[in-house]
């Protein structure tokens, strides 16, 4: 089994990738967001664990994170391997997560970023926006603090996975095709 880490600032493409990439790979795509969701709405044990920060705007505590992951994992043993899309996101949460797949027994292959410029990450946002209905994407205010957030506290973890040697740079500019090609060619290598 094999693992890989999906980095990439909101609009970057992460989402979208991920569904072609999960078919072609027999990867399943882990989510942090979705994980989160699913133990909130079904009242699990580590859902409502969770709760109890959020409901104070907290910060979930990155052991009842990586539970929530490695209850995932283990519920999806019979895939090629897993595709994580929104976490690590620092690098103590890396390092967690380095030990959760090596107590599995899953190879960590690399970790991918889709780049991007900000402005076009930002019109990208915009026009999602106008069809998700999430506020969040209607507002450039917004979007431009989520990637002030991204860069203090995510894209240190490009420098620990370079100094690594298992960081893999795609240009995440170009149609949904054109990226999904240069995510495939950088895939194909790792594994």
């Amino acid at each position: 089994m094999i693992a890989i880490v999906l980095f990439g600032k909101p609009g970057a493409g992460k989402g979208t990738q991920a569904e072609f990439l999960k078919e072609k790979y027999n990867l399943t795509h882990i989510s942090t967001g979705d994980v989160f969701r699913y133990n909130l709405k079904n009242g699990t044990e580590l859902g409502k664990q969770a709760k109890v920060f959020m409901d104070r705007a907290e910060l979930v505590p990155d052991s009842i994170t990586i539970d929530m992951l490695a209850d995932e994992v283990e519920k999806n043993m019979d895939k090629a391997g897993f595709l994580f899309d929104g976490f690590p996101r620092t690098i103590q949460q890396a390092e967690a997560l380095e030990a959760l797949l090596k107590e599995k027994n899953i190879r960590f292959v690399g970790t991918v970023g889709l780049e991007a410029n900000d402005d076009v990450l930002v019109q990208r946002i915009l026009e999602r926006g106008k069809t998700s209905g999430r506020a969040d994407d209607q507002d450039e205010k917004i979007i431009r603090s989520r990637y002030e957030e991204y860069n203090e506290k995510t894209a240190p973890l490009i420098d620990y996975y370079t100094g690594k040697n298992c960081y893999n740079s795609v240009d995440g500019i170009g149609t949904v095709e054109e990226i999904t090609t240069r995510l495939s060619g950088v895939i194909d290598r790792l594994i």
